[in-house]
């Protein structure tokens, strides 16, 4: 049974979504402030999916995202946040959240998002470290051991997020292919994925900061402008 933390210091929002959680086979693990839920994660590493609110007592959800990507960049993150909050959104996306889901939202919306990262998460934990790759995907500098879910950079392992991950796959299995944002959004995101399109280009910045030796000049995840982008090299 997977875990899903839910940080909300609202009862009435942390019901609901505990509710609907238990509703469809997940264990939910509750707190009402930043610390709670750091210590949940810390008593619970299994954890497949942190669903964080932003302002709540103590450590904010922001605070809790910034510690949780400093030692795991495996678990997936959804920011729970006030439609309005644009700031909150996008400063969500760039500390390394998978998503965020605007409130007030549907039962079906959250159970929709949570399912569509939980894919991502399952397919980067259940990579076996130590196995032997049956597929390697190259691209320039680059390398993707599939068995593994290992991306590296001139031999020097690349941490990704679930998402971040699923980017640079869908990227090296179709080099110097123009992907649109909505193409890009179909396949990582899903196809009934509902909110804002600009998380493929909050996670296309995090992670030209990561691969990219200048993010303003970008060598290899090229914008096609008026489009979306295009990775720069060969098939392995």
């Amino acid at each position: 049974m997977d875990k899903v933390l839910v940080l909300e210091d609202e009862e009435s929002i942390r019901s609901f979504v505990v509710v609907n959680l238990k509703r469809h086979g997940y264990e939910p693990l509750e707190a009402v402030d930043g610390e709670q839920a750091l210590s949940l994660l810390q008593r619970h590493p299994d954890t497949a999916v942190a669903l964080l609110d932003v302002m709540v007592p103590g450590i904010d959800g922001f605070e809790v995202c910034r510690r949780i990507r400093a030692s795991d960049e495996t678990i997936g993150i959804i920011f729970l946040t006030a439609k309005v909050q644009e700031r909150d959104k996008v400063m969500a996306l760039s500390l390394g959240a998978d998503d965020h889901i605007g409130k007030p939202f549907s039962p079906a919306e959250l159970m929709a998002r949570v399912q569509s990262l939980l894919r991502r998460v399952r397919l980067l934990k259940a990579a076996p470290l130590g196995a032997a790759s049956a597929e390697v995907c190259r691209s320039g500098p680059f390398e993707l051991r599939e068995a593994e879910q290992r991306f590296a950079k001139d031999g020097a392992i690349v941490d990704l997020t679930p998402t971040e991950l699923a980017l640079v796959r869908f990227f090296m299995r179709n080099p110097n292919v123009s992907l649109s944002r909505d193409k890009l959004l179909d396949e990582v995101w899903g196809v009934n994925y509902v909110g804002d399109p600009k998380i493929v280009d909050v996670n296309i910045r995090r992670l030209r900061q990561k691969i990219e030796m200048d993010p303003s000049k970008p060598e290899y995840i090229e914008t096609v402008w008026g489009m979306g982008y295009r990775w720069k090299g060969e098939p392995s």
